[in-house]
């Protein structure tokens, strides 16, 4: 017998973990300047090109690259991305880097955990879904890829879930439609 899903149309519990997001400063920055000067920092550039800058609040880490582009991670919404990348301007100002023009921001991933009010079988999904992967031995979860929107989900037996791969909050919540849809098919065709 099916339980309604907790998460009827356009309802979920999807919490945002982490927000992946990009953006270029237009100027080129110098790491090493910018390493010397400031304890938050890590640069080896024998190992890796960028320099990872952690900020405390929100507690983030960000990828700066000599040529001025960012990679923003940890952050949990796009007004945290954005409070971080104004607070790493910011520190480059300080070592001579003047930048005048608000940086264009774009989200390239997110990643958001959340649950379903139901025991899931695996073994059925695995067998009734399109583009899974299932091998209980090395993993627990069920790797479930949606074409459209495009999102990839890890799905435990509990209904504890995690989705990565949408860009923005309506293509999460899009994505979790179409779960929710997919999920009630194929075990209605069990």
């Amino acid at each position: 017998m099916m339980r309604e899903l907790l998460m009827a149309e356009g309802k979920s519990d999807l919490k945002i973990q982490n927000i992946v997001a990009t953006t270029s400063l237009g100027k080129p920055v110098s790491l090493t300047k910018l390493a010397r000067t400031h304890s938050n920092t890590e640069y080896n550039p024998e190992q890796f090109p960028g320099l990872v800058l952690r900020v405390k609040e929100p507690k983030s880490a960000v990828l700066v690259f000599s040529s001025g582009n960012l990679v923003c991670t940890g952050t949990k919404s796009v007004a945290q991305v954005k409070q971080v990348i104004d607070a790493v301007i910011k520190q480059i100002a300080k070592i001579g880097v003047k930048i005048t023009d608000k940086p264009k921001i774009t989200v390239q991933n997110i990643v958001a955990s959340g649950s379903i009010d139901l025991n899931l079988n695996l073994n059925v999904l695995a067998l009734q879904l399109e583009n899974t992967e299932y091998e209980p031995e090395q993993f627990p979860g069920l790797v479930y890829k949606l074409v459209d929107p495009p999102a990839t989900f890890l799905l435990f037996s509990n209904g504890k879930l995690v989705c990565t791969g949408t860009k923005d909050k309506n293509q999460l919540e899009e994505s979790m439609r179409q779960l929710n849809k997919n999920i009630k098919a194929a075990v209605k065709k069990n």
